[in-house]
Formats: structure tokens, sequence, C-alpha cells
């Protein structure tokens, strides 16, 4: 049976970032970085030596006659950082996956119908997917920034970027440090789960502990609201325990006086390796002077995600849930 396109480039992928690997002796993930660039210059890089440069001359010529789509390339590399990932020892190296990437990005086209133009920001782009994947569904001029202070994540989420094509202006730095951004009108996220561990710059936030470390994933949540127009919105992907934790009063009291909860769907645990894992999505707006609460959020437990009918059902209550919300 002939493979697919995405079989192709995914194979394409695996092999060139191993031929490089085996050259310069760095991680997978970081090999894999240098085979996005060399396919987006279409030259191997000029530190190359000559035999691995000769041996990438030839896998850019076999690249050129892969027949395949932008959507094609899109999988091919997410399952070439999932197949790096695999191996990595590094705990933030995961990716948001696509099915959810899909959710947020229908709620951001949702919630953004009435505006020509978008700024848009992402505060933890890790690997740059779930981005990518709501500027794909976007039809707005987009303006996009996202941050991320992982060398080998941003990496990645730059060359994805080039591949597909897509204009991203990228900060290399801790995300809850200042940003040089002037506010956006959407801001979505994965959130980082877990103790942020800088305590004096912890300190400048509303949200801070009163004791021990903050949790980074409630800093990131006022972070993004700083950086949020009056009345923007934010798509966060939470831990399902968000409003469950021992520093859950604080968050609660800081969202009443600074947003209106849009929404909150769980989503099904049937995504997810353990209970303990599972995750939301959280819609929020910014208050701002003409701005008021929904009369009723939308509140849903999403089905299996690989459920079409179950899905398509849901999504249609979702869809008559906005147009009340939008009038």
């Amino acid at each position: 049976m002939e493979k697919s396109a995405v079989e192709k480039l995914f194979e394409w992928f695996d092999e060139t970032t191993e031929i490089i690997q085996a050259h310069v002796d760095e991680p997978y993930l970081n090999s894999l970085t240098e085979t996005m660039d060399t396919i987006f210059y279409e030259t191997p890089h000029e530190d190359f030596d000559d035999i691995l440069r000769k041996k990438l001359d030839k896998k850019i010529d076999e690249f050129k006659h892969i027949n395949h789509s932008k959507q094609d390339l899109k999988k091919a590399i997410q399952l070439a950082i999932l197949n790096g990932m695999k191996g990595s020892v590094q705990e933030q190296h995961v990716m948001t996956p696509e099915s959810i990437g899909m959710i947020v990005a229908y709620l951001a086209s949702q919630l953004m119908k009435n505006k020509e133009k978008i700024r848009l920001f992402d505060p933890a782009s890790g690997s740059g997917n779930l981005l990518l994947t709501v500027m794909e569904q976007l039809e707005q001029e987009l303006k996009v920034y996202a941050s991320e202070v992982d060398p080998t994540l941003i990496q990645l989420a730059v060359g994805s970027a080039n591949l597909l094509q897509q204009e991203v202006e990228f900060f290399h730095q801790d995300s809850l440090a200042p940003l040089l951004l002037d506010p956006v009108d959407l801001v979505v996220a994965d959130l980082p789960v877990g103790f942020y561990p800088d305590n004096i710059r912890a300190g400048d936030y509303e949200l801070k502990a009163e004791e021990g470390h903050s949790y980074a994933h409630h800093l990131f949540i006022e972070q993004s609201m700083k950086y949020t127009k009056e009345a923007g919105y934010l798509i966060f992907v939470v831990p399902d325990f968000l409003f469950e934790s021992d520093q859950s009063e604080q968050l609660n009291r800081y969202l009443k006086e600074h947003a209106h909860i849009v929404g909150f769907l769980r989503l099904p645990e049937s995504s997810f390796k353990s209970s303990r894992n599972v995750k939301s999505i959280l819609v929020l707006q910014k208050k701002g002077v003409k701005t008021n609460s929904p009369k009723q959020p939308l509140l849903v437990q999403l089905p299996s995600l690989t459920s079409h009918n179950a899905m398509a059902d849901i999504l249609g209550q979702i869809n008559r849930w906005f147009q009340t919300y939008k009038n």
C-alpha cells in the first residue's frame, strides 16, 4: 500500500534528524530543530562538516519530491516532535494535543467573529502547536506574539512557524517577567502547572502565595490578564482541580474583581493518562466599561473527542449558546 504524505514526511524528518544527531551528538529534539532549519533555508548549516552537508543535500532533494499539503506538513512536524518528546527527560517537554487545540481554536473563532484584526498572544507557547492550530482557524488579519523560556521548545516553535509560513513574534524569556508587549485582543495558553520557583518575582503578583511558592498557573492567568485589552478574551487549558486547590480562594477573589467567567469546558478523562492529569478549558473576558457577565456561563462536559456524533451534538449546543451570548 502506498504510504500517505504524512507518513513519508514523518519518515523524512525522523531519518534526517537521526543523521544530524549522529554527527552533532545532540538530543533528538535539538537535532530536529536543525532539520527544520535545513529544510526552511534549503541548505545545511555552514558549521556542519562536509560529510554531513553532503548527506543533507541529498535529503533536501528527497524532501522536494514529496507531494504534500500544509496540513500534511503540520501533522508530520507534530509526529516528529512527539517522537522526540517520548525520549525527553524534561518534564515540560509535552505538546498540547491537536484535538484540544482544535476546541480552543473553535472557541477563539466564535469569540472573535466580529473582529477584522486580532492581536493574539500565547504566554506559554511551548513547541507552538496550540498557537499554530488557533492561527489556522482564524480568518482575520493577525498580529501574533508568543513567549517561552525553554530554549529547545522555542526553537521548535520558530521552526514550525517558519515551515508553515506563519508570522509570529517570539519572546525568549521567563513569561512571568515584564514583557515588551502592547495589550492584545485574545490570549490562548496551555498553562504550565506547578510551583513557580522565583518567590521575589512572584511577590509582584496579586496571586502570590501567602507563604511558600506560588502556583505558576495562577501567576500566568494574572500576567495574561495584564496584557489583555479591556473586554478582551482569554482561553486557557487549565488543570481540572484549578478551583479546588489550597490557593483557589485567592484565585476566585481575583477573577471576581478582574474578569467575567464566560465558560468552563471539562475535557473527557479518556483524553488523559490518568484522572489526576485531566484538564479543562477556562474562558474569561477581562472586565471593561461595557462588559457584563453572561446570564449563564457556558458549562460543558465534553464527550470523548473521537465520538463524532456526540461531539457534533455538543458543538450544536455550544453554537446555540454563542448566539444568545453575542446578543
